[in-house]
Order: C-alpha cells, then sequence, then structure tokens
C-alpha cells in the first residue's frame, strides 16, 4: 500500500493532524483496534485554555511546578500560547463545551490556581475525539484502517518510508509513505491496574528501541490518584480529577482527611499509598458530600450512573478509590514540531515526549498538549514536503514477528526499569 502521509493511531493527535493536512495528500490512518477504542475518548474532565493575558503567568507556573520544574519552558510556553486557536478549532469541528449563556463555563482541577479548564458534562474526551473523528470520515482524502496493528518500522539509513503491520486476521502489509507520524497513545496495557485500553502497550516505544530512535524520560509515568476499586479484571475507571476540584475529599478508614486534595497527581497518590500502608487497607474513600447532588448529577452524569452500576450513590455515600497508572510523560523525543530523531518520522501524543509535562504532568494539559503538537506537525511536514522518488521494494519474512507482543512489552519494560534505576 502507498499513501502521502501515514499516521498510526487514531487519537486525538493523530486525528487532528490528519485535518491540518492539505487535502491534496492522501492521507492514511490506522489504529490497532476499532477508532473509538483510544484513551482520548476516556478523558473526563476538561481540556485547558490561556483565558487571557493575565493568566499566562500563573498557568505556565502551574504547569512548571506541577512538574517538578523539569519541564521543557518553550515548549510550555508553545502550548499556553497555541491553546486559544486550538479551542477555536475545535469549536469549528462542532465541540460543545459548557457555556453560560454565550460565555464559557470554566473548572478548576488539582495544582491549578485558578478556573481555566474547558469540558463537557464529564465525557470532554469522548465529545472533542468523536467530533474530530466524524469529521476525518468524511474527507475523501483520509483513509482510515481499523484493526491494523504496527510491527515494525520500514527504514534505513535513519529515514523511515512507512510501517509494516497486520490486520485482526493476521495477514501482513506493508505501507509505504513520504511521511509517517506515530499516534499510538499511551502504556497502560503493560500495567496490571491502569486507567488506559489494555491494547495500548508501547509498541512504538519498541521500534524506538530497535532502531535506536531517541527516547526521553521513559521512566516518567503517572499514577492518577483516584480510580474506582474493584476486584473486577481491566482497566480502572476513572474518578476525575474535577470531582475533587470541585470539592470532593479523601478520607481513611476513621473518615478523616489526610491531605490537601488539590496537590500535584503525584503528591495526592503518595498520600494515599502512605495512608493505605498504614491502614493495611486496599483503598481510602473519596466523598462528595461537599458537592450539591443536583450539581452531582449534572456535571458527572457519567461517574454517577457508573458508580451507581457499581452498588455506590456519590450523592448520598463516599466510594472507595485507588491510584493506577494513568499517563506517559516520557516518551520518543521530539522537537517543537514533534519531529523525531528518524528522518521523515514524527511522533505526537501521549507516545511523543516534546517536555511539556516535565516529571509530572498538570490536569487537563494532555488534550491540549496533544492538539497543539499535533498540528504543528502537519504544518511542519507541509512546509517542508519532499516527495520521495521511489518505495524500496521489500520481502519480510513474517515468521520474525512470532510472539513480537511479549517481546516489544519487555523490551520497553526493561528500558524503563533501566532508566528508573539510572535516576536513583
Amino acid at each position: 500500500m502507498i499513501t502521502d502521509i501515514l499516521i498510526v493511531g487514531c487519537g486525538v493527535a493523530g486525528l487532528y493532524c490528519a485535518l491540518n493536512l492539505p487535502k491534496d495528500k492522501k492521507i492514511t490512518v490506522v489504529t490497532k483496534n476499532k477508532a473509538p477504542k483510544s484513551d482520548s475518548f476516556l478523558a473526563q474532565g476538561g481540556i485547558c485554555v490561556l483565558r487571557d493575558e493575565k493568566d499566562y503567568k500563573s498557568f505556565y507556573e502551574d504547569t512548571m511546578k506541577a512538574g517538578h520544574y523539569e519541564n521543557n519552558p518553550d515548549s510550555v510556553e508553545i502550548m499556553i500560547r497555541s491553546s486559544q486557536e486550538v479551542i477555536s478549532d475545535l469549536v469549528a469541528f462542532g465541540v460543545r463545551f459548557e457555556k453560560n449563556g454565550e460565555a464559557f463555563t470554566y473548572t478548576r482541577e488539582g495544582a491549578h490556581s485558578k478556573p481555566r479548564i474547558l469540558f463537557h458534562e464529564d465525557e470532554t474526551g469522548k465529545e472533542i475525539t468523536s467530533h474530530l473523528l466524524e469529521t476525518a470520515k468524511n474527507q475523501p482524502n483520509i483513509t482510515l484502517i481499523e484493526n491494523f496493528t504496527m510491527v515494525d518500522l520500514i527504514c534505513k539509513n535513519n529515514i523511515c518510508t512507512g510501517i509494516i503491520g497486520h490486520d485482526i486476521h493476521g495477514k501482513y502489509t506493508s505501507i509505504h509513505a513520504d511521511y509517517t507520524v506515530l499516534a499510538t497513545g499511551g502504556i497502560g496495557g503493560l500495567f496490571k491496574h491502569s486507567t488506559n485500553y489494555r491494547h495500548l502497550t508501547g509498541d512504538a516505544l519498541a521500534l524506538a528501541l530497535k532502531y535506536d530512535i531517541k527516547l526521553q524520560h521513559i521512566d516518567y509515568i503517572q499514577i492518577h490518584p483516584t480510580t474506582l476499586y474493584t476486584k473486577k479484571d481491566g482497566r480502572e475507571f476513572l474518578i476525575s480529577e474535577s470531582v475533587r476540584g470541585e470539592g470532593a475529599i479523601l478520607l481513611n478508614s476513621k473518615g478523616e482527611r489526610f491531605v490537601n486534595e488539590l496537590l500535584p497527581r503525584d503528591v495526592v497518590a503518595n498520600a494515599i499509598f502512605q495512608q493505605m500502608k498504614n491502614e493495611n487497607s486496599e483503598y481510602v474513600w473519596l466523598s462528595l458530600a461537599p458537592i450539591p447532588a443536583q450539581k452531582i448529577k449534572n456535571h458527572f452524569p457519567n461517574i454517577y450512573k457508573h458508580c451507581l452500576g457499581e452498588g455506590y450513590d456519590i450523592t448520598k455515600e463516599p466510594i472507595p478509590v485507588v491510584p493506577s497508572q494513568h499517563y506517559f510523560m516520557g516518551g520518543i523525543d521530539v522537537d517543537q514540531y514533534s519531529k523525531t530523531s528518524m528522518n521523515r518520522l514524527y511522533a505526537v501524543g501521549e507516545t511523543a515526549c516534546n517536555g511539556v509535562h516535565g516529571r509530572n504532568r498538570l490536569a487537563s494539559n494532555s488534550l491540549l498538549e496533544s492538539l497543539v503538537f499535533a498540528k504543528r506537525a502537519a504544518k511542519h511536514i507541509i512546509e517542508n514536503y519532499e516527495t520521495l522518488k521511489s518505495f524500496t521494494d521489500i520481502t519480510v519474512d513474517v515468521s520474525q514477528y512470532d510472539g513480537y507482543q511479549e517481546k516489544y512489552k519487555e523490551s520497553v519494560l526493561k528500558a524503563i526499569e533501566k532508566e528508573k534505576n539510572s535516576h536513583e
């Protein structure tokens, strides 16, 4: 298969990148599962935006402080300064952010000094991603291929010219492209407890390791403080940080508060771990009692329904919560245009690391960061576009990929552990 631009992954980063490319380019988007099975659909809380110039200093400081000042300052500035443009684009795509009359309604989450987060109920990710997906499906130059798993890059002399992958039936295909964009999401599938979809296993990282593509901070893995405790298998259900932003409090088994709920995620998660250790417990309690019942039902309807289905009425009783792996701040090292160290290869979204988040991500910066740098990737590709004169014919022995998934998982986990040990 031959295309102009290949995008691997169809969360907000992959879709928004595709939609910012010219209509005269043939764009192919492949995804490992069904299109709606991306973590972008799961984002609950919202998306940050610079409200006005007076908000810039505090937005910048909140992001840097949450990241333990290990953030890339230039990347943080680019993200914040580009936020209003991105929100305008999303509204044009039909995204419905909460409003009070004609004015946006803003909420606040942990480590934010003031409300600056736009939202749609407690399904902001679904609202944004579904509109981007529907728009992409209606573009004649964009082809979406579901259930296609990337197993290798096609590259030579540090130049990427596409990927090799297989469909749900195990049929292998090579896809050649002038430019390739990796938007494969996070690494939650590597962990026992995670809010991520299980099929997100860091495949792009495994290939980066294979071809010596530069990585950055791959041991920077965020633990979300509050997921609904359950003994069921599968991904954990996230209880959005905006719940605490609206007033919910964390309690120990005696009904006592033990932490400021609006501190950065890593601090709150560590406090919960310590409390669980002290009590020899598998969870702590989250009480929404400070939030009016009607506001809970209006602002957090899906959290309310899910918890009700699990036997908890969050308008009347606290719920058991436990920290879980949630977000990957590290990834494939990219510059401010999302270029990797391999020519003709870009990376965007959670797969990439441009330094915005530092050691710990500020709540609701993920969707914004993904969108801002996906658009910059699209712009850079077009401004520097050079068509490959020809593609090298390849013959692939697919038997080399037998058991590849477990091998890839093992290589990524080993690399993370090695990076972690080097920092310690």
